[in-house]
């Protein structure tokens, strides 16, 4: 039961009307989003016209690699509409889908080193940041250089950040384990 009232789909703005029903039948999370964010369409359109072109296409890190980060910390903070997702299916194979979402570790043994990297530093920052280190900044600075270093970091709390608010709106099924 969504934490937030649920605008009818008919007084939906166009973005939201779209989102909504290009949503497929039994997708009612993104159902469910759309109409919760009806007090503040702008918010939702302008954030998603970010997050996707960089989740996408932008950027130095390669949108596998943010793509694997994306299904992991999807395990993390137990999104389960964000884990059934597939938005890089071109580029993510499904064995290493469910090795990054926890459920295959064989799936994990295609990745690269740096994918295992950034896998890692996703799950410190979704469990536990307060715990990293310098040595560990250093490490992800050399992997991943400057910018990617602060684009992963930007897109990994996209990732943290928005399926909590989903869960924490209940605006889907969530057994979140942090």
């Amino acid at each position: 039961m969504s934490r937030i009232p649920l605008v009818e789909v008919e007084d939906l703005d166009p973005f939201l009307r779209t989102m909504h029903d290009g949503a497929a039948p039994d997708d009612w999370a993104t159902q469910h989003c759309a109409r919760a964010f009806a007090p503040v369409p702008a918010l939702l359109e302008d954030y998603l016209t970010f997050y996707y072109p960089w989740h996408k296409e932008k950027g130095v890190i390669s949108s596998r690699m943010k793509e694997l980060v994306r299904l992991h910390v999807a395990t993390l903070n137990g999104c389960r509409t964000c884990a059934a997702a597939r938005l890089s299916p071109e580029s993510v194979l499904e064995s290493e889908a469910l090795g990054a979402l926890g459920v295959d570790s064989e799936g994990l043994g295609t990745l690269s080193e740096d994918e295992s990297i950034a896998l890692d530093f996703a799950e410190r920052m979704a469990l536990d940041h307060h715990s990293i280190t310098d040595d560990d900044v250093r490490r992800w600075r050399t992997t991943f250089g400057d910018e990617g270093f602060l684009e992963l970091s930007m897109m990994t709390t996209q990732y943290i950040g928005f399926g909590r608010v989903l869960a924490m709106l209940q605006l889907e099924t969530v057994a979140c384990p942090i």
